[in-house]
């Protein structure tokens, strides 16, 4: 079920919400648990069954440590952390990267051993890191374990960011579990960035992702038709997955809960070090805690340090799908960090305007990267882009496109950046400003859902990116 769907939006929200606020507050956990399953199943009803078992798996491991911890049974308390460490990734490297490696040992040894084809289930990237930093953060002694399942299963299961993120992590929200305000100011909050969120995905996202679709499928190319596909992918799939971020956020605020912001603008990024500082934080945040300090971070030597950054962004790159391209754009972002952490980034910061424009073009050509079904076809798109192929300028489609195009783009361009929010910002710096917008405010939320209401009646082109991963 997507968000950004009239079945959710207009059926199951507005009964999960009335049910839950009816609900005294003993059994609020249990509503949410029992209603994000539903939603869970509502797509894929063969894997709630997997999700249960990851659901008791990093309850009771987690149980299993806290006592062996208690009892000062070291070797035991790390058996089990290696347990948790196994099932989740084994599970997860069965579902998502089997067949992976079927395919490409059978190229390297020329045998033709059968897939599986396996079907991915939807968000379990997501879930499982949910549930490993759990079972980790029990093991270092940071958080307290859940002794109640219901709870626990709350925590993992909760819909607002099972399938897509952020990836919430237990300590994040672990108090709130059990106590957490309920609020009209909290929930109108969360309605304001709920609508905001859906807004972003199908009235920018969804309307650039047409563009970039019909480069894919059209026979003709031109040097500005590839170029307005990789911008139009760029802001894709910002507006994609930073849309379902704040949709996320939004409706964690209804149900009284805080959840960790996942972008901070990272187009206005002036170096590749800093787009990751502000691009998906909650996976960076991740890897950081889980994988890169673990390995010794930069507390080592020069060799060790850059192996270091290999590995997580190696580790980066396949988490987001079994394919040698999502590989090879976790190792151009290691090969970029590792120049810029040695060399560059004290030159670049520097240069004002140079800066944006040498991260925006590697972040558009990582993209290209990121989308090709194959990484022949991401050397022949890069290689267009900059003149390979003998590609006319314009074709009268690609001028068609830009004028069709243009006005979406740039508002996407614009609302990329913290000028909305600035302007707005500056408007309330007075007081005719807050009356001003505190009388537009609900005006503008409704006309936004209206229209994006339409567009979704309409059928258009409505994917989501990330629930693949």
């Amino acid at each position: 079920m997507l968000f950004s769907a009239v079945t959710f939006l207009y059926f199951y929200l507005p009964i999960m919400v009335l049910i839950y606020f009816i609900a005294p507050k003993f059994l609020k956990n249990t509503v949410l648990l029992l209603g994000s399953l539903f939603f869970y199943g509502w797509g894929e009803p063969k894997y709630i069954l997997l999700m249960a078992l990851s659901i008791i798996q990093g309850y009771v491991i987690g149980l299993l440590i806290d006592k062996s911890k208690t009892d000062k049974k070291e070797t035991l308390s790390k058996f089990y952390i290696t347990l948790s460490l196994v099932f989740s990734l084994g599970t997860l490297g069965y579902f998502k990267y089997a067949d992976f490696f079927i395919e490409n040992f059978n190229r390297l040894t020329g045998l033709s051993i059968g897939l599986l084809k396996i079907a991915l289930p939807i968000g379990i990237s997501f879930y499982t890191f949910q549930i490993l930093s759990y079972t980790i953060d029990v093991y270092r002694r940071n958080v307290e374990v859940q002794k109640n399942i219901i709870d626990f299963g709350a925590y993992v299961a909760m819909f607002p960011q099972l399938i897509a993120g952020p990836i919430v992590r237990y300590s994040d929200i672990a108090v709130q579990l059990k106590n957490r305000t309920h609020s009209i100011s909290k929930s109108a909050e969360g309605a304001r960035r709920f609508i905001i969120g859906l807004s972003k995905k199908v009235l920018i996202a969804n309307i650039v992702g047409e563009l970039a679709e019909a480069y894919r499928t059209a026979d003709e190319k031109s040097l500005l038709f590839v170029w307005l596909y990789a911008i139009s992918y760029t802001l894709h799939i910002y507006f994609d997955f930073s849309g379902y971020s704040d949709m996320a956020i939004g409706l964690g605020k209804f149900f009284g809960f805080d959840f960790p912001e996942n972008f901070n603008y990272p187009y206005i990024s002036k170096s590749v070090t800093e787009f990751w500082r502000r691009w998906h934080m909650s996976l960076g945040t991740w890897f950081r805690d889980y994988l890169y300090i673990p390995l010794g971070g930069n507390r080592v030597s020069k060799l060790r340090w850059m192996v270091n950054i290999l590995v997580v962004w190696l580790a980066t790159g396949f988490w987001h799908g079994a394919s040698w391209n999502f590989v090879v754009w976790g190792l151009f972002f290691a090969m970029l960090l590792m120049i810029e952490k040695n060399c560059l980034l004290r030159y670049i910061e520097k240069i004002k305007i140079f800066n944006h424009v040498y991260v925006m073009l590697l972040v558009i050509i990582s993209f290209v990267i990121f989308d090709s079904l194959t990484m022949k076809r991401a050397v022949e798109v890069i290689g267009e882009m900059f003149g390979a192929n003998n590609l006319p300028l314009t074709t009268t489609q690609s001028l068609y496109l830009l004028r069709s195009y243009a006005v979406i783009m740039v508002i996407g361009i614009f609302g990329a950046t913290p000028l909305p929010k600035t302007i707005v910002n500056k408007l309330r710096k007075t007081n005719v400003g807050v009356i001003a917008t505190d009388i537009a405010e609900p005006f503008v939320l409704v006309s936004l859902l209206a229209v994006v209401t339409a567009f979704l009646i309409d059928g258009s082109f409505n994917p989501f990116l990330y629930f693949r991963f």
